[in-house]
């Protein structure tokens, strides 16, 4: 099963560790540092956290079988960045996609492959090329920051993945991180 969008869920409370986490983000993003430094360094403080299995409720590791599912746990009320739970159920994925913003991942739990691409120009038009296939199993932690950040992402297991994601922006009132979304590469289509 793929999914083009993702199936965004609020959470009323957050577990004293997702709250840690949220307060060791908080420090980073007060740097003022560079988009690649605060994913960087978001992504050092989430390395910390994705053992804890107190990190998330039990509501926000459900999933839903029609697409992966997002659980908001924090948007900064200044909009400066947000924590966010995604849920796979096995083959679910996203289209290839960039961001709105410098983000920092890293799996809590199962196995997640990601597919890498650059855009290459090619006369009239352009194409994407993969630049690296990754896998990651639990934890796992990546950080990219725009531009050279194009990339798809899926649960490659067979049971539930459930990774964490640190956005340099409020996808609560964006409503996604996503920015563009690409056409997946003809050798590549299912």
């Amino acid at each position: 099963m793929t999914a083009t969008t993702a199936h965004a869920t609020g959470s009323a409370r957050i577990t004293e560790t997702a709250a840690a986490l949220t307060a060791d983000i908080r420090a980073v993003v007060a740097r003022g540092l560079s988009p690649a430094r605060s994913a960087d360094l978001a992504g050092q403080a989430l390395r910390g956290y994705l053992a804890d299995p107190g990190l998330l409720t039990a509501e926000q590791c459900v999933g839903s079988p029609e697409r992966y599912t997002q659980h908001v746990l924090h948007a900064e009320p200044d909009g400066s960045f947000s924590v966010v739970a995604l849920v796979w159920l096995p083959g679910q994925r996203t289209p290839v996609h960039d961001h709105v913003s410098w983000c920092a991942t890293g799996v809590h739990q199962g196995t997640e492959s990601e597919h890498r691409y650059r855009l290459v120009p090619e006369g009239a038009g352009a194409r994407l090329v993969v630049t690296e296939v990754v896998t990651n199993p639990v934890g796992s932690v990546c950080g990219f920051a725009p531009p050279g950040d194009i990339h798809e992402v899926r649960n490659c297991g067979t049971g539930t993945a459930i990774s964490l994601h640190v956005y340099g922006a409020d996808v609560v009132r964006l409503g996604s991180s996503v920015r563009r979304v690409y056409e997946r590469p003809a050798d590549e289509r299912d």
